[in-house]
């Protein structure tokens, strides 16, 4: 039944913004934007692609498996990861004007978070476990946030990206906040979110974490705007979806009882600063004050059974 509704114009599924070699492809113009992009490389055993950034600086995580990353600067091995609910993965920022290669033994899931710069910034490369991990939150609005590329964590010209993992049952995104003006409180932002849910995890230890690629677990995104720049989309959100976010309030992200939510969220804007500030809807914030007197949830850090 759910087909059969309207579905919002900012809302990807799996396979809708498929180009070429990416299973998920946004760009500034296909966004209908200035500034941020993304692409997820679905790469098999011995594939190689070779890119250039142009106008755009990149950091390329693997979100499943492992890959090389290698252009006249050097050449970088990411160890990666099974999953994105395995735990964090290294990463290699390219800058802008630079040709390279991205190539994988094994095959791999490769995320190439993109935005615009001015300014070209050397290639580098961060090992997972340089990369902090934020708990945020509390009680059932508890999430893991992997700052791997935010304004305060990693030096870049305009991106800012990080990784969010909801448990089951959860709220994150939350309170609803917003970041489309350039004022003291706020700064002006596109956001892109791209989602994975797990696979079931009954909570007896055997959770190994899988990503559901039969479309089983699911969760939900709300974006909501003001009066004088409305949008509306709440979405049914599985494995390899995509919302846009270029203004309003956005949120909740709601992880279904039982699966996991990832989101990747990849940031950038027009403002002379590279920051996030954010304004809360006022309707909501109060529930931050509520978090003091309530445990984080203690399923964070999500690290699954190895099977070991």
């Amino acid at each position: 039944m759910l087909d059969t509704l309207k579905r919002s114009n900012y809302y990807l599924p799996n396979g809708a913004a498929a180009r070429g070699p990416f299973a998920l492809q946004v760009t500034p113009q296909s966004a209908g934007w200035t500034e941020s992009s993304l692409r997820i490389a679905n790469l098999e055993p011995g594939q190689r692609l070779t890119l250039e950034t142009r106008d755009d600086e990149y950091i390329v995580i693997p979100l499943a498996g492992s890959a090389t990353v290698a252009n006249g600067a050097g050449t970088f091995a990411l160890q990666g990861r099974t999953s994105v609910f395995t735990g964090p993965s290294d990463f290699v920022y390219v800058g802008r004007d630079s040709k390279f290669t991205l190539s994988t033994e094994a095959g791999g899931r490769i995320a190439l978070c993109g935005a615009r710069a001015k300014n070209k910034l050397p290639m580098r490369y961060v090992a997972a476990n340089d990369v902090a991990v934020e708990l945020r939150g509390a009680g059932n609005c508890s999430r893991e946030v992997r700052n791997f590329g935010t304004a305060d964590a990693f030096e870049a010209d305009s991106l800012i990206a990080c990784e969010v993992v909801t448990p089951g049952g959860n709220w994150s995104s939350y309170p609803s906040h917003k970041h489309d003006e350039e004022t003291e409180a706020e700064s002006s932002l596109e956001e892109i979110y791209y989602f994975e849910i797990s696979e079931a995890d009954p909570g007896d230890g055997s959770f190994t974490g899988g990503v559901d690629t039969t479309g089983r677990g699911f969760g939900y995104q709300r974006v909501y705007g003001t009066k004088e720049r409305p949008i509306e989309v709440l979405e049914e959100v599985r494995t390899g979806d995509a919302v846009l976010i270029p203004h309003g309030y956005h949120g909740p992200s709601v992880a279904a009882p039982g699966h996991h939510m990832y989101y990747l969220n990849v940031m950038a804007g027009p403002g002379a600063v590279r920051a996030w500030k954010i304004t809360d809807d006022p309707q909501h914030t109060w529930i931050r004050g509520t978090w003091d007197s309530q445990d984080v949830d203690p399923r964070l850090p999500l690290r699954p059974n190895s099977g070991a």
